[in-house]
């Protein structure tokens, strides 16, 4: 990879991600996120808070004494989860430049609720909603994570058949808004951008075996989503060229910032929780310029 001086810019909004009325259609080369999982119990809050109705729907299945209706309220909350994130869908659709590539890291979850262990399959869902709105679905990674438990086992011992299989693999969905990007012919950006065959062999295989992030920063005042600079870093490195722009509308501590700007791209994140701001500051170094790294940052807070 040859080497570019560029000066990039980076804005970092605090506000919902549902409206992103600071980018303009067709301006984003690249989407790379994670947002909140439905049904794993860390994000509940912040789906009650985005969406009152959830919270509604919680405290009635709660007191729900009928299996059978608890079970239909169940399904409820959880498809309600997957339409607050839906309009975050229809954003990056709106600004995502044609042949522009959108990464999302997902989880399933697992949860015991009524009575009853089940799979939330988060990953389908996800699917189902992007090709809803218009996206082409391309063939996703599974990021397995090494499990400090080798021996966790849900379920009855060695007795078949009421066992359950450990879920041990996020999804990293990949889609593309129509046809593939168009460039004019030797495009200097572009081949400046190059990646090895060895780093291709490896990033283009379907199974990632990368270690997640414990997030232990002492400014945290609730857990945030473990997303490791690896996968940011591929994926960046992957799917856009030095001077694109890359957005990442659920930006918790700022982990795809970060390596957009060691990696000559221009980027734009969201994030509701302006408590994180001060660790955002830190991850990305912003009063410690780095040696051949020029960029500007931008910190808004929407009202």
């Amino acid at each position: 990879m040859m080497s570019i001086d560029i000066t990039t810019n980076h804005k970092i909004i605090f506000g919902d991600s549902r409206k992103m009325d600071e980018i303009d259609d067709e301006s984003v080369h690249l989407v790379v996120t994670s947002p909140p999982y439905p049904m794993i119990e860390m994000w509940d809050n912040l789906f009650k808070m985005l969406n009152p109705k959830i919270s509604e729907l919680w405290t009635k299945m709660e007191n729900e004494e009928n299996e059978e209706k608890k079970e239909k309220l169940i399904m409820q909350i959880y498809n309600l989860m997957h339409q607050t994130l839906y309009p975050v869908w229809e954003e990056i659709y709106r600004v995502l430049v044609p042949g522009g590539i959108a990464c999302i890291n997902i989880g399933d979850a697992t949860r015991k609720i009524n009575g009853v262990f089940r799979l939330f399959p988060n990953h389908s869902k996800i699917i189902e909603n992007f090709e809803k709105i218009g996206f082409v679905t391309l063939p996703y990674i599974l990021w397995k994570k090494p499990s400090n438990k080798p021996n966790a086992f849900l379920g009855s011992g060695f007795l078949p058949p009421n066992a359950y299989v450990t879920l041990d693999v996020e999804y990293i969905l990949i889609f593309r808004k129509g046809k593939p990007r168009k460039f004019k012919p030797k495009d200097p950006l572009r081949y400046a951008s190059a990646y090895t065959k060895e780093e291709r062999d490896k990033w283009f295989s379907q199974i990632w075996e990368i270690v997640g992030d414990r997030q232990t920063h002492n400014k945290l005042n609730r857990r945030t989503a473990s997303f490791p600079e690896e996968i940011p870093r591929r994926l960046i490195r992957m799917f856009s060229i030095i001077g694109d722009t890359i957005l990442d509308p659920f930006l918790g501590t700022g982990t795809t910032i970060k390596s957009a700007i060691e990696l000559k791209r221009n980027s734009i994140g969201y994030e509701i929780d302006k408590s994180l701001k001060p660790v955002i500051e830190e991850k990305i170094s912003i009063k410690q310029k780095r040696l051949g790294m020029d960029f500007n940052v931008e910190f808004i807070n929407r009202e």
